[in-house]
Formats: C-alpha cells, structure tokens, sequence
C-alpha cells in the first residue's frame, strides 16, 4: 500500500482502488463514496466491460472492487485475469452471492471478499480495509456453507490438492522451479523477473493451496509427479 502523511509527520496507509462497474450510476456513486473516505484512493474506474485489464495494467490497486454483474458469465475468466495481472491485488465482488459451488474456486483464484446488495458505505470501507489487511470478507449466508468447511479440513490436511487449483502459466513454472530446489534469486534469474514477483507469485501459490511455505510446495509438486509416474 502507497502511504501519505498525517499532520504530526507520521504514515497513513493509503488503500488503492480499482473499480469495476458497467452501470454508469453505480458507478459515479460509488466513486465519489470512495473519494470521500479517508485512507482511500480510486485509481481507476473504466467505463466499457472489460476494460479492467487495461485500466489496472500499471496502477497495482491494493484491492479490486468488482460488480458480479459486469463480468458474467465469465466471472471467474475475469478474476482469474486480474489476478494472473496483479497476484498481490485482492479482489471483492459485489453485488448477487454466487453459488456454493462457485465460492470456493473464486476464492482459489484471488477473491477475498462477497458484498451483497444493500450493503452500507460503512460495511463498505470495513470489507475494504480489512481485505487491504489480508483478511477475508464473507457474507452471513456464505459463512456456514460447504466452502468453510472444505477450507478448513484443507488447511488441517495440509492445503488443497495441486490437481483442484488453477494456476497461470508462471506459477506453474515457478512450483516447478521450487521443487527443484530453487531459490526465489535463483528462480528470478531463471525465468528473468524480479525477485519481489517472484516472492508475489510464491505468495499467491500458498494462497492457493493453502500452504504455509515454500517447502511444502515443493512437496506436494514432487508428490503430485510421482504419483504421474
């Protein structure tokens, strides 16, 4: 997160925003709610379905705000894209709850927080913040459904199997590369990046599989090649 400064000299966090949002009214609604809050900045809010792409490249938004409506039916082609753009972004989706079988591969791809309609300025810039902090932001009607528990069993089994989650080309290139013992230098050298992307794309990956470290990535991808074998 950039940081500005109080009055006494001291740094403030500053949570950037990308909004995503067809509906004109909606959208300069929620654009000037957000341009009034302190601590927050909107960055970008394209106008044309899908112009989310082209508006984030560059910007790096702590948090992607993005209405369910716009992208349907490829809402998950849509998150999975503005991760795979930006993997440290977090993204919320507003608007209708998805479905139970839809929850759990949305979050897989970079979705950290569900806001229903009806949902206060308040509770807005609270989902907001809290999900710039790293903390997941879920409706009352998804926090007792199956997805809880699968996240919770996967985390007390060691992390989701490698095979149930989608990644982009890069980190499967970098699980690969870790695997082989790597280091996040040597693997930047490798594939030519930075090493602070490459900490992103690692960061992202035990997201994903609900990992604690680099080292149970590393075996889960050996597991997953002898069991190929």
């Amino acid at each position: 997160m950039a940081e500005r400064k109080t009055p006494d000299g001291g740094p403030v966090p500053l949570i950037s925003i990308l909004l995503i949002e067809d509906d004109p009214l909606m959208r300069m609604g929620l654009a000037e709610l957000i341009k009034g809050q302190k601590g927050l900045t909107l960055i970008s809010a394209p106008e044309e379905s899908g112009g989310e792409s082209e508006a984030g490249r560059g910007t790096r938004p702590d948090v992607v705000l993005l209405d369910v409506s716009t992208s349907d039916p490829d809402l998950l082609e849509t998150v999975r894209r503005l991760h795979s753009d930006d993997p440290e972004a977090k993204v919320i989706l507003m608007g209708a709850v998805p479905r139970e079988s839809d929850v759990l591969s949305l979050v897989k791809e970079g979705v950290a927080g569900f806001l229903i309609k009806g949902t206060s300025i308040d509770e807005l810039t609270a989902a907001i913040r809290a999900v710039a902090a790293g903390e997941r932001v879920l409706p009352p009607a998804l926090t007792a459904t199956l997805f809880c528990q699968i996240i919770d069993d996967a985390k007390r089994k060691g992390g989701v199997p490698m095979s149930d989650v989608k990644m982009t080309t890069r980190e499967k290139e970098i699980v690969e590369l870790i695997a082989d013992g790597l280091s996040n230098k040597e693997i930047g050298n490798r594939l030519c990046i930075a090493t602070d992307t490459v900490k992103s794309h690692v960061h992202n990956i035990l997201e994903k599989l609900s990992l604690r470290s680099r080292v149970d990535v590393a075996a889960r991808a050996r597991e997953r090649g002898s069991s190929k074998n």
